[in-house]
């Protein structure tokens, strides 16, 4: 049913190379190093620093990154060569021998974002030599910069992992650390962006507890606070200026402001014949809602289920872990007109069950569920559950995974406002450049910004700041953040580096990209 939710089509291509369009604003300034020295950068951080986008790190995304970028400008003052560890192809993917271990970059097939159909060249194994620059790791959180032997091939078998395949491709030995192998290249300058998947990881599993966040204070390697102070601590220790950057809120990234509350319309739920829809909502009204409506008002819950209606967008269904469970009393109001056994599944289903509200985010991934029939691993049951219900957010309620609740949300606001004001303390204490992408991220997910005749804003797919997965910045909002970077470093340093034209990089990358 919810294939009728249509996805936003791409509005267009830029095809255009771009990684020295500057802006004429400024073309006639001499370019200056100012205070700093930047022979030696190096750039520690995730994904975004590594280039990933559209689901998958590859070489044209790797080139546009907001790392490369700075170095390409940093090369102007006596920048030295800024080492990248280049996937092999603009496929995306990593193979371990005949086995793919990463999936292949994202396309738009015209309605939806779908795998690139190919198969990946670049190999787990041999290790990558010669020392890189770009310190950007894929899945990394804070912690993980920190960690001995996170680029052991041997912590890939383990349960649970304790490496990452993407340092595994170039750490210098088994035993090593990110940190460690960024120091070897005695650094000059470094830019430090790393905190997003210590509350993302959890944000995208909805928070059912598989990925906690990590806590805001504690040691070195444990609470957030204490790694991040030993990050800019040891990276400062020989000298070396740099420019960090805050964490935004999960809130302002599409992958969790996409898919609605509330998309159940009559249309939906009779793919595409409101006819069908109406019906199938009078039905859902007699059936269950209005009986389920009865019962919790009874119990002084009515609020949490209203009737359908057949004239609106109606919210999804979804089990809220903070609710009061009424499991019981709903096994005792069915068990008269159900009979024991029935009453009680529909109690254990429906005790801590309502609908959707505008506070709610339903993460990107939940489209596919909506609709789908639950399994034994994913009901919650452990079990399938039988018709009638057997339809996720319409019949049978979305489960944790599915969904960020109020109380969630807020875990992730408190978080994430914890791990930014470390920063900036880090940041005034040792005088570092600072840039405040929080803001940034927020401007773009509430009105966008605009440039020339251009408009970006966080809207999935057409809005240009985000790639295919809903989380990942494009080449074009790759080098706006670039911009952002050397503006903090021009006013703390006296820099005079040019900015980039952000129009002049790609939204998106085409299926036969090179």
């Amino acid at each position: 049913m919810i294939k009728n939710i249509k996805w936003l089509f791409i509005a267009s291509l830029s095809l255009v190379a771009c990684n020295n369009n500057e802006d004429e604003t400024v073309a006639d300034v001499p370019v200056t190093a100012g205070s700093a020295n930047f022979s030696k950068y190096v750039a520690l951080g995730n994904s975004i620093t590594a280039g990933f986008t559209d689901g998958a790190l590859f070489k044209a995304g790797q080139q546009n990154s907001y790392a490369k970028l700075m170095a390409d400008q940093f090369a102007l003052v006596g920048g030295g060569e800024f080492k990248i560890p280049y996937m092999n192809d603009n496929i995306g993917g990593l193979m371990f021998g005949t086995t793919q271990i990463q999936s292949t970059r994202l396309i738009f097939n015209g309605s939806a974002p779908v795998n690139l159909a190919a198969t990946p060249t670049t190999q787990l194994l041999p290790v990558l030599t010669g020392g890189f620059n770009n310190f950007g790791v894929p899945g990394a959180k804070s912690f993980h910069l920190l960690a001995p032997g996170y680029g052991n091939p041997a912590g890939l078998m383990t349960s649970p992992q304790t490496a990452n395949p993407y340092f595994v491709r170039f750490a210098s030995s088994a035993t090593t650390s990110v940190l460690q192998d960024a120091m070897a290249q005695q650094p000059t300058f470094f830019s430090l962006w790393i905190g997003n998947n210590d509350v993302l990881g959890y944000a995208m599993s909805g928070g059912d507890g598989s990925n906690p966040i990590t806590p805001a204070t504690g040691a070195p390697g444990v609470g957030f606070d204490g790694t991040y102070n030993a990050l800019v601590n040891t990276l400062t220790s020989g000298g070396a200026k740099g420019v960090v950057a805050n964490i935004p809120y999960v809130s302002t990234i599409p992958f969790f402001t996409t898919v609605p509350y509330n998309p159940l319309t009559s249309a939906v739920l009779g793919n595409g014949n409101t006819t069908v829809g109406d019906a199938t909502i009078s039905q859902l009204n007699t059936q269950l809602y209005g009986p389920l409506k009865q019962a919790l008002t009874a119990f002084g819950a009515g609020d949490r289920i209203e009737l359908l209606s057949t004239s609106k967008a109606n919210p999804v269904l979804i089990k809220d872990e903070s609710l009061t469970d009424l499991s019981a009393q709903l096994t005792a109001a069915f068990t008269p007109s159900m009979g024991a056994a029935n009453a009680a599944f529909y109690g254990a289903v429906f005790g801590k069950a309502r609908q959707a509200k505008a506070t709610d985010l339903v993460l990107l991934t939940t489209k596919n569920a909506i609709g789908a029939a639950p399994t034994a691993s994913d009901s919650g049951l452990g079990f399938a559950p039988p018709s009638p219900l057997n339809k996720f957010g319409i019949t049978y309620p979305l489960q944790d995974k599915h969904i960020l609740i109020p109380t969630e949300i807020a875990e992730l606001k408190t978080a994430t406002d914890a791990y930014n004001a470390t920063i900036k303390a880090a940041a005034d204490a040792k005088v570092l450049a600072f840039v405040d992408v929080n803001a940034v991220m927020q401007q773009l997910a509430n009105g966008g910004v605009r440039f020339d005749n251009y408009h970006m804003t966080a809207s999935f797919v057409q809005g240009g700041a985000f790639g295919l997965d809903g989380v990942h910045l494009t080449a074009r909002a790759n080098a706006y953040v670039a911009n952002k970077f050397l503006e903090a470093i021009n006013a703390t340093y006296g820099s005079t580096f040019k900015f980039y034209k952000p129009q002049s990089f790609p939204m998106s990358y085409p299926a036969n990209l090179p």
